[in-house]
């Protein structure tokens, strides 16, 4: 056994000082608090947070997507610039987003992610012989980085509602129900050697599969978690009601069984009734915030869910900008701007807001990934986040406060190290192997810019 000492922790009965933690193989196996100060302890331990949602290889394509067009721009103009960007894009640079996007979360405060995989083809949707090309390559990424995977391979069968056959730009996403099968079996033994890997399934969208194929892949996958695209944009909406008469999250809850396995993605435009739906059936609501405003989605409704005693986590989704704090930063600002009201996510009077947006996030996270983590508590994963106790930001408060502090002042800049699984991934704010990574990663971009 190894130990790991802090100043500070947070556990799940509260603050702690002068923490011990004890690891094992990757597990906490017991964790003393008020234990003896040693010479070499440091920091403010904080459970690490996932990211649940995440498209690496647009980490590389960041900023491209930022120049007006003759006609107003929209997620769906965005789609079309991500698809030129995917076009060209060989399993070599893949795997160098990859890495550089799982870095860039460690350092900024996540510790695990839900990596939904839905890049699979050749270039021009041209098959690999293995078909489990890409998902090798997350793994190898994760590997490297050290980063927990959940690895959800994403069944994209059509290209929008009503059996529309599918463009150029998706030619890489698309598999039948027997390819996607060999997928599946492909993408668990790429993460079997991953030392705390986990596999779930990712019916892309309503749009992108068939009532059909979609009861057919969640009968030939009864266990583990499901991640799904749902009611981001309005015109997705509009779509959904054309075709079926329903709304999105209506429709997926009229036809299945909806429980805490399921990550309903953004969620963005539901009614209070679909809302409610969704709080009661246990699943998750994955909400990506930087995203969503990036692509101009819209606002989640965060107070009926609240109210309701629904679940969220968060997730990074297009990788426009990597924060943990970040996220859930932005997450309570767009409530306040929504609202014109201020510290919306406690329940009540005297609660810290960035402990309740940390503390639901560690929760729904943790469920959405199928993951023991998100807690400093023996038989858990030692995911852990510390903070620099000499921050300027940090240095002059406590408890709930450095929560406060880390989430709305200080960001990302306070964090000091990351530990995965007991094992020490980021030092003074730094990746351990940045040089290597950041050089794979610009030598791909930039052979990328010159096509």
């Amino acid at each position: 056994m190894r130990s790991l000492h802090f100043d500070a922790a947070l556990l799940p009965e509260g603050w702690a000082r002068n923490v011990r933690v004890g690891v094992e193989e990757g597990v906490i196996v017991e964790v003393e608090s008020y234990a003896t100060p040693t010479p070499t302890q440091a920091g403010i331990a904080l459970p690490g947070l996932a990211s649940l949602h995440s498209h690496t290889f647009q980490r590389g394509m960041a900023g491209l997507g930022e120049t007006r067009g003759p006609t107003s721009d929209s997620f769906w103009s965005w789609r079309q610039v991500m698809y030129r960007f995917l076009g060209a894009l060989t399993p070599e640079d893949v795997e160098a987003i990859a890495a550089y996007a799982f870095m860039e979360m460690l350092e900024t405060g996540f510790t695990a992610v839900g990596e939904f995989h839905y890049l699979h083809h050749g270039i021009g949707g041209v098959p690999y012989a293995n078909i489990a090309e890409h998902a090798e390559r997350i793994a190898a990424a994760a590997e490297e980085t050290g980063i927990g995977l959940t690895l959800l391979p994403v069944f994209y069968a059509q290209g929008g509602f009503g059996a529309a056959l599918p463009t150029e730009g998706q030619r890489r996403f698309i598999n039948d129900p027997e390819a996607y099968a060999r997928l599946f079996e492909g993408s668990k033994r790429a993460i079997a050697p991953l030392a705390d890997a986990n596999i779930g399934i990712a019916p892309h969208s309503l749009r992108a599969v068939t009532p059909e194929s979609l009861a057919a892949l969640l009968k030939a996958h009864p266990t583990g978690p499901i991640h799904i695209h749902i009611a981001e944009q309005m015109r997705e909406v509009e779509d959904c009601i054309a075709w079926s008469g329903r709304r999105p999250v209506e429709w997926l809850y009229d036809h299945v069984a909806v429980d805490q396995r399921w990550c309903l993605i953004h969620a963005t435009h539901m009614t209070e009734a679909e809302g409610r739906a969704v709080a009661r059936s246990g699943a998750v609501a994955g909400l990506c915030p930087i995203t969503e405003a990036n692509l101009g989605d819209g606002i989640f409704d965060a107070p009926t869910m609240l109210t309701a005693g629904g679940r969220f986590g968060v997730g990074t989704d297009s990788n426009v900008e990597i924060t943990a704090p970040g996220e859930l930063k932005l997450l309570e600002y767009s409530q306040r701007l929504a609202l014109r009201a201020r510290n919306i996510f406690p329940e009540k009077e005297g609660q810290s807001t960035g402990l309740a947006l940390y503390r639901g996030a560690l929760s729904g996270g943790a469920q959405a990934l199928d993951r023991e983590i998100g807690r400093i508590e023996k038989g858990f994963r030692a995911d852990i986040v510390v903070l620099d106790a000499d921050h300027p930001d940090l240095v002059a408060v406590n408890g709930d406060r450095w929560l406060d502090s880390y989430l709305f002042v200080a960001g990302a800049r306070a964090v000091q190290s990351v530990y995965v699984g007991g094992i020490e991934r980021v030092n003074a704010g730094r990746h351990l192997a940045r040089e290597a990574i950041t050089r794979r990663y610009t030598k791909a971009l930039t052979r990328l810019a010159a096509l």
